[in-house]
C-alpha cells in the first residue's frame, strides 16, 4: 500500500503541531520504524512493477524479432531455391553441355551468347538480392539476439526486485505486529503512551483541498448504520480496511479534543474541527498527536491497528456533531457534500 501524501497547509496557529520532515524533533521506536517500512515497501513496489513492466514489453519486442527473423530465413530460402532453379534451367537448356561446348556446336552463336549474358545478368541479379538477404539475415539475427539478451537481463532484474520486495514486506508485517502487540499492552494499562511522532513531508501535501479522507489508500467495508453482532445497536461509524501501522490524517484543520486508550474503540483520537464538526479515529495502534495540538488538513494524527473492539486491522471513522459517542452522522454524505468523494 503507497504511504500517503497528504493536504492543504493552513495556519498553525499558537499550539505546536506535530512534527513533519525537517523538525528538531526525530521519531523513534516501532511506530517510526512501521512508518519508514511502509515508505520502502512502497519504493520496492513500484520499482517491481516497474520492472516488470518493461521485461513484459522488452519480451514482446523480443518475439517480433524473432518472428521477423524467420520470416527473413524463410525467404532467403527462397531466393536460393531460384538461384538454383535458374542454374538447373540453364544447364538443360545446354543439354548438359559446359557452356564453351555449347557456344562452339550452336546454329547461332551470337544470338545465344546475347542470350548467355542476359541470363548471366539475371543470375548476377538474382546473387545480389541473396547477398542483400543474407546481410539482412545478419542483422535481424544480431536483433534478435540482442532483444533476447536484454529481456533475461530484465527478467533477471525484476526476479531480484521481487525477493527484495518480499523481505520489505516480511520486515514491515513483523514490525506491524511488534507495533499492534505494544499497542494492545497500552490499551490494558488504560494509558496511553504518549504522541510517537512520525516525520510527515510538508511537499506532499496536496493543495488546495480542506476536506479529505482519513487514510489515502483503502477499501471501504462495514458502513454507518449497519447492524451486525460486533454493536450494541448499530455501527456508528465508516470502516477503512487498511493495513496495521497505516498512517491516518486528521479529515481537516483542526484540534485535538481527546487522545484516549482502553474500551471499545481501544487507542482513538478525536480532533475538533471549524463549523462546530468533530472526527473520530479509533482502534489506533499508535497516536502521534497530544491532546490540544492544532493540526493541518491531511497531517497524519496516528497509525492504524486493531485495538478494543476490533476482529481484525481497520480504520473506524466517525464524523460527529458532538465529541461524544451517538452524535454521528453518515460519513460518506458528509464528505459527498462537501466534494469528496470516498
Amino acid at each position: 500500500m503507497l504511504v500517503p501524501a497528504l493536504c492543504v497547509l493552513l495556519g498553525a496557529g499558537a499550539l505546536p503541531t506535530v512534527p513533519l520532515a525537517g523538525a528538531a524533533e526525530h521519531p523513534a521506536g516501532t511506530s517510526a520504524e512501521v512508518a519508514r517500512l511502509y515508505e520502502e515497501a512502497s519504493a520496492a513496489t513500484q520499482r517491481y512493477e516497474s520492472g516488470r513492466r518493461l521485461a513484459a514489453a522488452q519480451r514482446v519486442r523480443a518475439r517480433k524479432a524473432e518472428a521477423r527473423l524467420g520470416r527473413q530465413r524463410h525467404r532467403l530460402r527462397l531466393l536460393r531455391g531460384d538461384v538454383g532453379k535458374l542454374a538447373r534451367a540453364q544447364y538443360r537448356q545446354r543439354g548438359g553441355l559446359p557452356g564453351a561446348a555449347y557456344l562452339l556446336l550452336a546454329d547461332d552463336p551470337a544470338t545465344l551468347l546475347r542470350g548467355k549474358r542476359i541470363t548471366e545478368r539475371a543470375e548476377m541479379s538474382m546473387k545480389n538480392i541473396v547477398r542483400r538477404a543474407q546481410r539482412a539475415e545478419h542483422k535481424l539475427t544480431s536483433d534478435e539476439r540482442e532483444a533476447a539478451r536484454t529481456w533475461r537481463g530484465l527478467s533477471a532484474r525484476t526476479a531480484e526486485l521481487a525477493v527484495l520486495k518480499k523481505g520489505i514486506k516480511r520486515k514491515l508485517e513483523n514490525a506491524q505486529w511488534k507495533l499492534q502487540g505494544e499497542a494492545e499492552a497500552a490499551v490494558a494499562a488504560g494509558q496511553c503512551r504518549g504522541a510517537e511522532r512520525m516525520a510527515q513531508d510538508t511537499a506532499e501535501l496536496p493543495k488546495g483541498r480542506r476536506w479529505v479522507a482519513p487514510v489515502e489508500t483503502y477499501e471501504l467495508s462495514a458502513g454507518f448504520g449497519g447492524a451486525g453482532a460486533m454493536w450494541a445497536s448499530s455501527h456508528t461509524g465508516q470502516d477503512f480496511a487498511v493495513d496495521i501501522g497505516t498512517p491516518v490524517r486528521s479529515m481537516g484543520p483542526g484540534r485535538v479534543e481527546q487522545v484516549s486508550c482502553g474500551g471499545a474503540f481501544g487507542i482513538e483520537v478525536v480532533v475538533r474541527h471549524p463549523g462546530g464538526y468533530y472526527s473520530q479515529y479509533a482502534h489506533l495502534s499508535s497516536a502521534a498527536v497530544d491532546q490540544g495540538e492544532r493540526l493541518r488538513a491531511g497531517q497524519w494524527i496516528g497509525q492504524s491497528g486493531t485495538t478494543g473492539n476490533s476482529t481484525g486491522p481497520h480504520l473506524h471513522f466517525e464524523v460527529r456533531l458532538t465529541p461524544y459517542l451517538g452524535s454521528g452522522v453518515d460519513p460518506l454524505t458528509w464528505f459527498a457534500e462537501r466534494g469528496v468523494r470516498l
